[in-house]
C-alpha cells in the first residue's frame, strides 16, 4: 500500500497551529512575524513527520521553478557527446555546484534536430537555460521572443543582447600550431570536428591557417582530417595515417579526447609518439598530463567558463545585468607529445 504524503495540514495538526502559519514558516514569508517558539515547534512537527516540500507544488504558487536547463545540441550525431567527453563532465559538475550555491536545481540534456529550445524550456518550465554549443541563431529566436532568460557557451555569429561565455578559440588554434612550427614542424595537419560555419572546430581551423600564414608554412588542406569529435575517430584517424607514407610530422586535435584516440591509433599502427609523428591537443582536462606521453595541449579554463555562464543565466533571471559576452584567455601547456626537428 502506498505510504500517504505528509502535508502541511498534517504539519499543523501535530503541531497545533494553523495551516497558514505552517505554510509561512516554510515559505520563509518575511512580510508575516512569528513566535520564536511557534517556528520551533513547527520545525520539530516537520522533522518527526519527514516532511519533504513539494516543489512542483511551489514553483506553481511562486511562478518560479528554481529550475536551470543545460543543454547540449548534439551537432556531430553523435549520441553519446555528453558522456563520452571529458570536458562536457568537468563543466557538467562546475555548473551544477554553482547553481546550487545559489539555489538552483540542474535539467541536463542533450537535444536532437528536430527539437526546439523553446519547448525544453516550457515543458520543463525552467526558469533560465544555459545551451552549450549553438550554432543556429534561428534555434534560439523563440527564447527571446518568449522572454526565457538564455546563455550561450561556445558559440559564434549569435545575437550579442544574449549574455554568452567563449574562450579566444582562434587564438588556442594559432598557439597550438605556432608551437609546432617552433619545433621545426613544416607539414603540420589538423584533426577537427566537422566544420560548419560557425563554431569552435572552425574557429580553430582559422587559427591554426593564420599561424601557417604568418610564419610563412604551405597550406595543404589535404592535411585538414574532418569527423566527429570523438575517441573513435581519433583511433580511426590514427590508424590511417600510421599506413600513409605522405602524413605530415606533426598533428593538432581541435580537443584532447579527439588527441586521445588519436594517439592510440598511430601507436596501433606501430608509430611513437613524438620520434614519428608529434601530437598536440586542446582543452587540458586531467588525462593530459596522465597518458602516455604526456600530451602537450592548449588549456581552457573549463571550471571558471562553467561558473560564468552559471552566474551569468541566474543574474538575468533575477534581473541583476544585462548581458555580458566574456572571453576567457587560453595558454600552451608543453609536455612530451612534440618532437624538436633540426630544421636544414
Amino acid at each position: 500500500m502506498a505510504t500517504k504524503r505528509i502535508n502541511m495540514k498534517d504539519i499543523a495538526q501535530e503541531a497545533g497551529v494553523s495551516t497558514a502559519t505552517v505554510s509561512y514558516i516554510i515559505n520563509k514569508r518575511s512580510d508575516q512575524v512569528i513566535a520564536p517558539q511557534t517556528i520551533k515547534k513547527v520545525e520539530e512537527a516537520i522533522k518527526r513527520l519527514g516532511y519533504v516540500p513539494n516543489l512542483g507544488a511551489r514553483a506553481l504558487a511562486s511562478r518560479h521553478s528554481h529550475l536551470l536547463g543545460l543543454l547540449i545540441p548534439q551537432t556531430e550525431k553523435e549520441t553519446k557527446l555528453m558522456f563520452s567527453n571529458s570536458f562536457y563532465g568537468t563543466f557538467l559538475s562546475n555548473f551544477e555546484y554553482e547553481a546550487r550555491k545559489k539555489g538552483y536545481n540542474i535539467l541536463i540534456s542533450g537535444t536532437s534536430a528536430d527539437e526546439s529550445y523553446l519547448d525544453v524550456a516550457q515543458k520543463r518550465s525552467l526558469d533560465g537555460i544555459v545551451i552549450v554549443g549553438v550554432e543556429l541563431e534561428s534555434d534560439i529566436k523563440g527564447l527571446k521572443k518568449n522572454g526565457i532568460p538564455a546563455v550561450l557557451v561556445d558559440s559564434y555569429g549569435m545575437d550579442k543582447e544574449l549574455s554568452s561565455v567563449t574562450i579566444d578559440d582562434e587564438n588556442g588554434g594559432f598557439l597550438a600550431t605556432e608551437y609546432l612550427i617552433s619545433m621545426g614542424h613544416r607539414t603540420i595537419g589538423i584533426a577537427t570536428g566537422y566544420l560548419t560555419k560557425e563554431g569552435v572546430n572552425t574557429e580553430r581551423l582559422k587559427g591554426y591557417k593564420h599561424a601557417l600564414s604568418a610564419h610563412g608554412v604551405p597550406q595543404d588542406d589535404t592535411y585538414v582530417y574532418s569527423g566527429t569529435i570523438s575517441y573513435e575517430y581519433g583511433i580511426e584517424l590514427g590508424l590511417s595515417l600510421a599506413k600513409s607514407p605522405d602524413r605530415p610530422t606533426a598533428i593538432f586535435a581541435t580537443a584532447d579526447i579527439l588527441a586521445f584516440g588519436l594517439v592510440k591509433g598511430l601507436k596501433k599502427g606501430g608509430l611513437k609518439i613524438p620520434e614519428d609523428i608529434s601530437v598536440v591537443g586542446f582543452d587540458d582536462g586531467f588525462m593530459a598530463s596522465n597518458m602516455e606521453p604526456a600530451l602537450t595541449t592548449v588549456r581552457q579554463d573549463v571550471d571558471s567558463k562553467a561558473r560564468i555562464a552559471a552566474q551569468l543565466v541566474i543574474d538575468a533571471i533575477e534581473e541583476k545585468e544585462s548581458s555580458s559576452n566574456i572571453v576567457l584567455p587560453v595558454s600552451l601547456v608543453e609536455r612530451e607529445s612534440v618532437r624538436k626537428l633540426v630544421v636544414n
